[in-house]
């Protein structure tokens, strides 16, 4: 029935710096860009491999409750080939990674950062 996940909704509150992030941070590139007069919304499609983003800005948006867990959507998760080079990728370009973890469950290495507006994004190394 369900072949793939399609894409991944995101809710920025301040869209150029989640568009840098998402692009300059992360390696998404731009498939479109476009601004929605009537909702003073702009939606950006962005890809990185088989990963599709849609960035949305909307005025005002409520913040997204995260600690404690809110019911829902708890994170996205990325698998990376290693954490540790990903992680230090990105700590060398400004980005706080948590320190990295061990599954109990499956040995696999994993650790989280975050997006500008505190979005939980998990790296999970599937590589060896």
């Amino acid at each position: 029935m369900l072949l793939a996940v399609h894409h991944i909704a995101i809710i920025c509150s301040d869209y150029k710096m989640s568009k840098q992030f998402y692009t300059n941070k992360l390696g998404f590139v731009v498939l479109a860009e476009n601004w929605r007069p009537e909702r003073q919304s702009w939606k950006c499609d962005l890809r990185h491999g088989p990963i599709q983003i849609e960035l949305f800005s909307f005025p005002d948006p409520p913040s997204r409750p995260s600690r404690p867990e809110a019911c829902g959507l708890r994170h996205i998760a990325f698998a990376v080939a290693s954490v540790e080079a990903t992680a230090e990728l990105l700590h060398s370009q400004g980005v706080e990674v948590e320190p990295i973890r061990t599954d109990p469950y499956t040995g696999r290495l994993f650790t989280f950062i975050a997006d500008p507006d505190g979005l939980p994004i998990e790296l999970y190394q599937v590589g060896v």
